[in-house]
């Protein structure tokens, strides 16, 4: 094989993959590619297990290994839980997450978690950190480093400025006896009594149970700053509760020349053009100084055309709803859409304090925008 492993080196011992030996088969060459078979579980000759009960089985084991672990750290939300509670707390500056491999792809959601429930909040790469990045740290703010091992070489060389800088440090490890542990403020235990992976290796059940632990960080933060829905809607403008929350009825209601209105002396086929003209199913009936009278809607148009009112000599003011379901334009969008729901209609009028119409919410405008 060109440029590295000779005929001869078939087999290599000694390979560290986060921190375990693991032994290597066969080290060889195939088609100038080279593949690694781990001991005992020959990759080139195993068959995969295509049973379905054998599936589910594997995957309810991997559930019930990583609730136990779960359940497990119940008794660990102690005094020291509530330590670290209080020094986020007193944090003036920014709460930094730091991890390498597994624990920092978990760091960055706790972090991201932390950010969006009231505590401002980034992760940090503590490889990156070595090399420049530990400039974003300020003694305003305080850590939370996280390794299963609590000896990670990435997270142990930042410890020391750490220190040095007085910043708080909280550690999440799976040994308390780390020397991550024991140089924190305060260790948070997240050991798990096994991996959910058959061979014992991989990050499975230890990683939930971490994200788990942050998750209980931070709604513990939340719950202490008295976090509210409209806290949380302001970091989330995009999503689905934020839409709910901040929008108005003045940010979506149709407004001058597109509301459809008519005087409140015209005839019903001279509102039946505002109408189509203006493609809302409705027209607000107004009086001559603008202030809403009524309402006619196609739902009222059906009941008309049922009766058997002639439409060419019907007048607007026999024929509208009286009135009409209106709502005010700094009310929340959420709130026309509880009105709709429970008065089963689809449009409303938006009226200012003296009556006048100043817009039309219909429920469309609603769907557009992602309020329903």
């Amino acid at each position: 094989m060109r440029g590295g492993v000779g005929g001869n080196s078939q087999r290599a011992a000694g390979l560290l993959d986060n921190g375990r030996d693991i032994r290597c088969r066969s080290l060889g060459a195939t088609r100038g590619r080279i593949w690694l078979g781990y001991h005992n579980r020959p990759m080139a000759d195993s068959v995969p297990v295509t049973d379905p009960a054998a599936l589910q089985a594997s995957a309810r084991r991997v559930l019930e290994i990583e609730r136990d672990a779960l359940t497990a750290l119940l008794p660990r939300v102690d005094a020291a839980f509530a330590r670290a509670c209080a020094l986020l707390l007193a944090c003036r500056g920014r709460v930094v997450v730091t991890g390498m491999g597994k624990s920092g792809h978990i760091g960055g959601k706790i972090a991201a978690t932390l950010a969006s429930t009231g505590t401002p909040s980034f992760y940090v790469h503590p490889g990156e950190a070595s090399h420049g990045d530990l400039g974003m740290i300020t003694r305003d703010d305080a850590v939370i480093a996280i390794s299963n091992s609590g000896e990670t070489n990435e997270v142990l060389t930042i410890l020391p400025l750490i220190k040095r800088m007085g910043i708080p440090l909280i550690s999440m490890t799976g040994r308390p006896g780390s020397t991550l542990a024991t140089t924190a403020d305060v260790h948070l235990d997240v050991s798990v009594a096994q991996e959910a992976c058959p061979m014992n290796l991989a990050p499975t059940a230890s990683t939930t149970a971490t994200l788990a632990m942050g998750d209980a960080l931070a709604v513990a933060l939340l719950e202490a700053r008295g976090f509210t829905p409209e806290d949380f809607a302001l970091s989330h403008p995009g999503g689905t509760l934020g839409r709910r929350l901040l929008l108005k009825v003045s940010d979506l209601m149709a407004t001058g020349e597109r509301i459809p209105k008519v005087g409140v002396n015209v005839g019903l086929s001279a509102a039946l053009l505002e109408m189509t003209h203006k493609g809302l199913g409705m027209t607000a009936v107004v009086d001559d100084d603008g202030r809403a009278l009524g309402i006619f809607t196609d739902g009222d148009l059906r009941r008309v055309l049922d009766a058997g009112t002639d439409i060419r000599s019907a007048k607007i003011a026999d024929v509208m709803t009286h009135g009409g379901k209106h709502i005010d334009a700094a009310q929340l969008a959420a709130e026309a859409v509880h009105r709709m729901e429970k008065h089963r209609i689809t449009v409303l009028l938006v009226l200012d304090a003296a009556q006048h119409v100043v817009g039309v919410l219909h429920m469309h405008d609603l769907l557009r925008a992602g309020v329903v």
